[in-house]
């Protein structure tokens, strides 16, 4: 990549920086819980007409729970053209009103607002990175192809199929959460996320007149959470919580059935596939009680692959162009690019450098909204060989 063209990249964008914040908090006005689909078909519309008004092919398929995903291509592509795919998501994880005691500010280089940096910034980078590619008239021999979901703070439970199905045909993705830490450091791996409920069935009897004849679900239950606090391994990056539990009716009640979920991460496939054996293994220690066991994990490992490797390289040299010296990490969270990164190379953490995700001091710093999009804009300019899928 030129530094004149970097230049120009970045010149537009500066130009541009006042319409960028102004999409921008439009974007956050409209707050958008994961599970208000109201919400969401309103914050779809606005990103559909913005997205047809750059001459793209935009469809919005709605969701049975959710608010659906919104897709979009170029109108007009190149035939035989191989594709690269821009990730987002427009649902946050703050309620409705939450606006009223988080409001929208602009002061001291940072702007604040629900949802600001997780990650509606990310989604004005996309629009206005592609709006540069255009109006620069800069060659893209990739062609970008979004989705935007509404349902990634939840899982995203009904867009997997299709950014799976996207990610098979393209020949990189990026992801345009937050990246992490105020120096904005890349997100090149990110760990698998699994969640299980178990279940264990007792017999009751009264505490007080017949204990023997009960069968506590309680005590078997207690077997089990030592056995899975057991399976964490901190230097594989093996972590198994039970964070919630419950059971019993009263006190005076031997309990006849109780409940765990259990949250697990791992840094690996291999990790992942080892602990699911474990858990859906667990047997009875009371030949009276009866076990189930149901989950899975829902986010697959986002592994340092040798494609993942050569999109962070890629990143690390465009970055040079614009003076950024691009720090990478990994991140203990996940997000679709667990998911876009069993199939193709994947890049995750291009959004905008901020803090407070999921936080009520949530804030990007003005100035990386424009960084930030400079970078993407040629990370889409790169050549089709950068970040293949071999």
């Amino acid at each position: 990549m030129e530094l004149s063209t970097a230049k120009h990249i970045e010149n537009y964008l500066a130009e541009n920086r006042e319409n960028m914040v102004l999409l921008l908090k439009k974007l956050v006005a409209e707050e958008t819980p994961s599970a208000d689909k109201e919400a969401q078909n309103r914050i779809m519309l606005l990103l559909k007409e913005t997205l047809k008004e750059m001459d793209f092919y935009v469809c919005i398929v709605g969701g049975k729970k959710t608010g659906g995903y919104l897709y979009a291509r170029p109108g007009h592509r190149v035939r035989h053209q191989p594709l690269q795919l821009l990730v987002g998501h427009c649902d946050t994880v703050w309620k409705k009103s939450t606006i009223e005691q988080m409001p929208i500010t602009e002061a001291d280089d940072k702007i604040t607002g629900p949802g600001i940096f997780d990650m509606k910034a990310g989604l004005v980078q996309m629009i206005f990175a592609i709006k540069a590619l255009k109006e620069l008239d800069l060659p893209c021999k990739v062609t970008p192809v979004l989705l935007i979901n509404s349902d990634e703070e939840i899982g995203s439970i009904e867009s997997t199929r299709m950014i799976t199905r996207l990610s098979r045909l393209a020949n990189r993705a990026y992801i345009l959460e937050p990246p992490l830490g105020l120096n904005g450091r890349l997100k090149t791996a990110r760990k698998g996320i699994g969640k299980f409920i178990l279940t264990v069935k007792g017999k009751s009897a009264h505490a007080g007149l017949n204990p023997d004849k009960g069968v506590s679900a309680i005590v078997e239950l207690s077997y089990h959470i030592q056995n899975l606090f057991s399976l964490n391994d901190f230097e594989k990056g093996i972590t198994v919580n039970v964070g919630m539990i419950q059971g019993g009716s009263s006190a005076n009640v031997i309990a006849a059935e109780s409940k765990a979920v259990i949250d697990v991460r791992v840094n690996n496939l291999a990790d992942a596939d080892f602990i699911t054996r474990k858990i859906m293994g667990l047997k009875p220690v009371h030949e009276d009680s009866e076990l189930r066991v149901e989950g899975r994990f829902g986010r697959p490992p986002m592994e340092k692959t040798n494609r993942n490797r050569q999109l962070w390289k890629l990143a690390r040299d465009v970055g040079k162009t614009i003076n950024l010296n691009l720090k990478e990490a990994k991140a203990g969270g996940g997000s679709d690019g667990n998911t876009t990164s069993l199939y193709t190379a994947t890049l995750d953490g291009l959004g905008t450098v901020g803090d407070g995700a999921h936080a009520n001091h949530e804030f990007i710093f003005t100035e990386k909204l424009v960084e930030r999009t400079a970078l993407l804009t040629l990370l889409l300019s790169a050549d089709p060989l950068a970040g293949t899928r071999v």
